[in-house]
């Protein structure tokens, strides 16, 4: 929009207020009676008519400058006008004040869902999280590592430090996100191929960044059934026969961790999505030490 010259600038937009009542863009036209306005013109250089000669021995009256209004630094931690909690590490859980079964489905919650390829775990992860009855999100640690487009290092070709440094980055990522998700009071639902002979980079990390308070579940089918998801995948999340067996076995170290297992073999994803709310619960009422 263009403004007429010497008309009024839009005061400055202050923080939960829209533009001074009163102001118009569009300059003022003054009809063929309007008599200009007295005092000195608006901007320094600006004439009106011809200069006034000065009388000799008297100086021109200096003109001046018409204040500009400073801008209003923006608050810390906002967005627009909507201040965000800073996220945190998750604590605990604490334990119910009464006797009686949790609710996991109204509570905020912070689930690792665990698994092999081809364990259905996005797309339990992305039914449980529409069914919520608290805001709910999900993250899922591939779809962040694929952020990644030029110079994405895919682990099928060669697990290196390109690679193991994009994993990292990626779930680094994933645990600000759900940090930032559950300080603003929405759950959040995080879902990995992590393995338990790994536990620094696997475990131990998401811990590290998302906090105590996550709750990790494991799904876990059984082989044949995970070779046959697999084999309905594409691009680069289809991997072979061999690394899918090859991942399936590493996994079954999970059975002597402690960790609530789900064998969804027999089970669609909204019956994998009830036993997975009933382990939740579970885990609310006992917090697992891991």
């Amino acid at each position: 929009m263009h403004h007429a010259v010497g008309s009024p600038l839009p005061p400055p937009h202050q923080q939960g207020h829209g533009p001074a009542a009163g102001w118009s863009g569009a300059a003022p036209h003054p009809g063929p009676a309007a008599h200009p306005p007295a005092g000195p013109p608006l901007f320094a250089g600006a004439q009106t008519g011809p200069a006034a000669p000065h009388p000799p021995g008297h100086p021109p009256a200096p003109h001046h400058a018409v204040p500009q209004h400073a801008p209003v630094p923006p608050a810390p931690d906002t967005t627009g006008h909507v201040r965000l909690p800073p996220g945190g590490p998750v604590p605990m859980p604490s334990a119910p004040p009464a006797a009686g079964v949790p609710d996991p489905t109204s509570t905020t919650l912070a689930v690792l869902l665990i698994g092999p390829a081809g364990a259905g775990k996005t797309s339990v992860a992305k039914y449980w999280a529409d069914h919520r009855r608290v805001p709910t999100a999900h993250i899922s640690l591939d779809d962040v590592r694929e952020w990644v487009r030029s110079g994405f290092a895919d682990p099928q070709s060669g697990w290196n430090d390109m690679s193991e440094a994009q994993y990292r980055l990626a779930r680094r990522t994933c645990g600000f996100a759900a940090r930032n998700f559950l300080a603003n009071n929405i759950s959040c639902i995080l879902d990995d191929a992590v393995f338990p002979d790994r536990p620094v980079v696997g475990l131990g990390g998401w811990k590290r960044h998302v906090g105590p308070g996550l709750l990790p579940v494991v799904l876990l089918p059984g082989l044949e059934i995970v070779l046959e998801r697999n084999a309905e995948r594409s691009g680069n999340r289809r991997l072979s026969d061999e690394e899918v067996a090859r991942i399936h076995g590493r996994m079954a170290g999970w059975y002597g961790s402690g960790l609530p297992i789900i064998d969804n073999s027999q089970l669609d994803v909204v019956q994998t999505a009830q036993v997975l709310n009933d382990v939740l619960s579970r885990s609310l009422a006992s917090p697992p030490q891991w």
